[in-house]
């Protein structure tokens, strides 16, 4: 394996390609005036967003590895590690990307909302798959930025760049959320197969010994970037990942209380909790009251 090549400004990754940089904060990148691209693995200071019409072999990417098709859409963010991992070079490259960097949007509405685009920390086979139409669309918006780009900077040309990478990312949204929905028979499968791995994890001594599960643990069992699986259950269920993993303790905690004389305290050991206080917090939080409350009702029944 390579070693990873560093890229510590726009511009570096503009002289990898043999390109001009006409601003050192966002770039363009035009693939079809590439001659020749090297395969290697390469880590940025800034995002980037690719649609690259012409690979040749798998590109490595976090965990894994994932040959493009036409018409995908694949988000890097800042610190991420990508790319083609063989030795090789693809001849004529067809394709584009948007590059930039964090200290563009730094201060704007655009930089506090950065967080609200969960798929930057999606891994690569989480990528948008594009229609036709939608393809267009992204191409569209890197015309206008393109655009601005090759315009003198003046005191617009920032705010101009920004809102409109800001539109591209609301478009990229309103795709996934597209590409969520008609995959909601996949995406079923996928909450059942969550919904057993609760089951299975409170059913044995794991929560005893590892406490509660994260939301990172539980995507990570299920083969998914922690991101792009609470984007996932919030959209099929209308609850977050956490919810849904303290509902099933919380159900788990009620066949307890229902089922047995145990303590709250040895309840909330056995499910996970270092602290009774805080089964109980939560307890009431999602039910209205407490464990013993609860437990009190059955014995009144």
């Amino acid at each position: 394996m390579s070693e990873v090549l560093e890229l510590k400004t726009i511009h570096d990754y503009n002289e990898f390609l043999g390109l001009e940089t006409l601003n050192p904060l966002v770039g363009i990148v035009d693939f079809s005036k590439v001659k020749v691209l090297p395969h290697r693995r390469k880590v940025g200071t800034f995002y980037a967003i690719f649609l690259k019409e012409k690979v040749h072999g798998p590109i490595t990417y976090g965990r894994g590895k994932y040959d493009y098709q036409e018409g995908t859409l694949v988000f890097v963010g800042p610190g991420q590690v990508a790319g083609i991992d063989d030795g090789g070079v693809t001849e004529n490259p067809q394709g584009y990307a948007l590059l930039f960097h964090p200290d563009l949007i730094r201060g704007t509405s655009l930089g506090k909302r950065m967080k609200e685009y969960t798929f930057f920390s999606y891994e690569v086979n989480e990528a948008l798959h594009m229609s036709e139409r939608e393809r267009q669309t992204v191409l569209s918006c890197f015309r206008e930025i393109e655009e601005e780009v090759q315009h003198s900077i003046d005191r617009h040309s920032r705010s101009i760049i920004v809102a409109n990478i800001e539109v591209l990312l609301n478009h990229c949204l309103r795709f996934y959320d597209r590409q969520f929905a008609t995959r909601r028979a996949i995406n079923s499968g996928v909450l059942a197969r969550f919904e057993a791995l609760l089951d299975d994890y409170f059913s044995s001594d794991k929560p005893a010994e590892l406490g509660l599960p994260s939301v990172a643990w539980c995507a990570d069992q299920l083969y998914f970037s922690a991101n792009y699986f609470g984007d996932l259950v919030k959209k099929e269920t209308g609850r977050s990942a956490i919810e849904c993993i303290h509902l099933a303790v919380i159900n788990k905690v009620k066949d307890s209380l229902m089922g047995t004389d145990k303590t709250v305290g040895e309840i909330a050991y056995e499910v996970g909790f270092q602290y009774p206080h805080h089964l109980s917090r939560l307890f009431k939080k999602v039910t209205g009251c407490t464990p013993n409350e609860y437990r009190a009702g059955r014995d009144q029944a």
